[in-house]
């Protein structure tokens, strides 16, 4: 999965949503939700579509509340996707995902398939476009149905390892030095 840095998507993944649908064992962690699950979510910059335009790629959402909602997803979520103008409805489709879910220090990340369509608030297939052109606006939530069931399994997390061998070195060696009293010799 490729993600260009941009603003765009720091913001998305600092944007918070309440709760989450995780199931968790002390070894693994898995994203999981059923088919047809419904979650509510947002675009994270403002989609137009210009009048000889009709597809835009790589757009970037994240959660929100929305009325209708069935399940939620980790605080911390960016979702890949594709919108489409198709008889003034704005027709979403999702690629893939990556969530992180916070647990007080440390965190699980979540990366891969995730396959769902649009349906706004009336529950017909798609946005309606409102206006000309035809935009979509963060603000603005709809509702994601999932094509089919998610289980992701949680990713390494290597900042997590580094942060865990910190703690174990207890003040010994290069991964948690501690200060001398005395000046470092040359």
């Amino acid at each position: 999965m490729s993600f260009k840095p941009t603003p765009f998507w720091l913001t998305a993944l600092a944007v918070p949503f309440f709760a989450t649908p995780l199931l968790a064992t002390a070894e693994e962690a898995t994203l999981s939700l059923p088919n047809e699950a419904t979650v509510g979510v947002e675009v994270v910059e403002e989609l137009a579509f210009e009048s000889n335009q009709t597809r835009l790629n790589d757009i970037l959402l994240h959660p929100t509340q929305a009325a209708g909602a069935s399940h939620s997803l980790p605080e911390y979520c960016v979702i890949v996707g594709s919108a489409q103008l198709v008889d003034e409805r704005i027709r979403v489709t999702t690629q893939e995902a990556t969530c992180i879910e916070t647990h007080d220090a440390d965190s699980d990340i979540f990366t891969g398939e995730f396959s769902a369509s649009a349906y706004d608030e009336d529950s017909q297939y798609g946005i309606a476009c409102e206006g000309s052109p035809c935009t979509l606006s963060p603000g603005q939530p709809f509702l994601l149905t999932l094509d089919q069931p998610v289980e992701i399994v949680e990713q390494d997390n290597p900042s997590a390892e580094l942060n865990e061998q910190r703690r174990q070195a207890d003040g010994e060696g290069i991964a948690n030095p501690v200060p001398r009293e005395e000046a470092v010799p040359d």
